[in-house]
């Protein structure tokens, strides 16, 4: 058997005249000559020029939308526009065939929410492949980013003995039997007869331990799932997502700050160098659903341009105070378009979050000390002692993308901080721990994966930028 060569290295360095061997799925095939093949490797397809004197008509009648075929044939400058080379092909076998009237998917635009019930095919678009190559280089990007800078890459449990970490719902692990769990005397579950002896849940975050890391190893990074069991059906929220989580002894908020941004432009622009077909794709996608689009309903800039104006652009930063002003001050505000109410002391909502960075600054912002009594326990109390050492950064069309603090590292405040927020000491002995021997101050983000991928893709649902979406009501594939 020939060796096969990848289309996007076939594309990238032509040996013209010479015979080679590709294979994959038939993407168009044009007036019964002109096969469209891709297979996966990059955006772009070979075109194969078929020739019914030299090939087998039985084989060729087979070929349908998303065959997966292998063609042999002699690599040639093309005759005609849109491609500088193609394969003449002198051979074809047919590795698995299509039947184009039981097959879910034809060659039309479909829409996401149709895409989403077929998750185990809409990978073989021209959207979703873009997106999951993207997917993988914003991951390998991740990782490069803080090898580079001498972090420590550390897994963190995904199954966890405290519910103390205040990041939302969590799914119960247990193996105790549903129908008729043991019980104590006084009628609760008898969690020391479960598998852990404890009750424990899927994580909402490696933060925690995280820190333990820092503690130790001095730069640390999670990158790995989390669980949310909120009945949310919003096009921003999964049950089950990717969170990365660096943490870093020495550092104040403001390093913690510089460390968002450097790391948040890092992602992007690797992306822009090294994925640019896929980008240009997507980009041309929004131009096109956006042609029939009233104009304020269009983005102001296109993908592409976006991307390039966040990389070169400084982020605005202010704090949650004069954030509340602005808003206050705001049109939408004084004509009551807001939704949610703007007031000191209440978390900032979607809607806010995008007129600060849509509107008023036009670029990604950073908002900090938030009142304390609406952010975790962990996070260090301000010397106003009204607020915390919080920042959240936002980005446009996303909202909230990362959430980090420099970290309490004062035992006696941390310990006044939990039992104001009814934190039982001894679900955290550890955590306590860490300020007791050896305490350094510390801090930390957590960037939600999907939402970057959302931000860099110009997705406009996270369902559509993970591979197997879990949300309430949906566990397929």
């Amino acid at each position: 058997m020939k060796k096969r060569v990848e289309i996007a290295q076939l594309l990238a360095q032509p040996p013209v005249g010479e015979s080679v061997t590709v294979s994959g799925w038939v993407r168009a095939f044009r007036a019964n000559r002109f096969i469209a093949l891709n297979d996966g490797s990059g955006m772009k397809n070979i075109q194969v020029v078929v020739d019914y004197e030299n090939l087998e008509e039985d084989i060729l009648k087979n070929i349908n939308f998303h065959s997966c075929i292998s063609v042999t044939g002699q690599l040639v400058a093309s005759q005609g526009s849109g491609q500088n080379v193609e394969i003449l092909a002198e051979s074809i076998e047919i590795l698995g065939g299509s039947n184009p009237e039981e097959y879910p998917l034809q060659p039309k635009r479909q829409t996401m929410e149709f895409l989403r019930e077929k998750a185990h095919l809409r990978m073989r678009t021209n959207t979703f492949s873009a997106v999951f190559r993207i997917r993988h280089a914003l991951a390998f990007a991740i990782h490069k980013f803080y090898n580079d800078r001498k972090f420590y890459y550390l897994h963190t449990p995904i199954v966890t003995g405290s519910d103390a970490e205040g990041a939302g719902e969590m799914f119960r692990v247990t193996t105790l039997p549903a129908d008729n769990p043991p019980k104590t005397d006084d009628g609760d579950i008898n969690w020391k007869e479960d598998f852990f002896e404890k009750a424990t849940n899927l994580t909402v975050s490696g933060q925690l331990q995280a820190e333990i890391g820092a503690l130790a190893l001095g730069k640390v990074y999670t990158f790995g799932p989390t669980f949310r069991a909120e009945n949310s059906n919003t096009s921003r929220h999964l049950a089950e997502f990717w969170m990365i989580e660096p943490e870093v002894a020495f550092n104040d908020y403001e390093a913690n700050m510089d460390l968002a941004e450097d790391f948040s432009k890092y992602l992007i622009n690797y992306v822009l160098e090294h994925y640019r077909d896929d980008l240009e794709f997507l980009d041309k996608r929004i131009k096109d659903l956006e042609r029939n689009m009233k104009k304020e309903d269009r983005r102001e800039m296109g993908l592409i341009e976006t991307l390039e104006f966040v990389v070169a652009d400084d982020f605005a930063r202010i704090t949650y105070t004069e954030a509340i002003n602005l808003l206050k001050n705001s049109k939408p505000y004084k004509k009551g378009r807001f939704e949610y109410q703007v007031e000191w002391g209440k978390d900032l909502q979607a809607e806010h979050e995008r007129w600060l960075v849509e509107k008023k600054f036009k670029k990604p912002v950073i908002v900090r000390d938030y009142p304390k009594d609406i952010k975790a326990f962990y996070m260090r109390l301000n010397d106003d002692d009204n607020t915390v050492a919080a920042m959240d950064v936002l980005f446009p069309g996303i909202g909230e993308v990362i959430g980090g603090s420099q970290r309490e590292e004062r035992l006696d405040v941390l310990k006044k901080r939990m039992a104001d927020m009814d934190i039982p000491e001894e679900e955290l002995w550890w955590y306590l721990d860490l300020r007791k021997f050896g305490g350094a101050p510390h801090s930390g983000f957590g960037l939600g994966f999907e939402r970057m991928i959302l931000f860099v893709t110009g997705m406009a649902n996270i369902r559509d930028v993970v591979p197997f979406p879990r949300t309430p009501g949906s566990a397929e594939f």
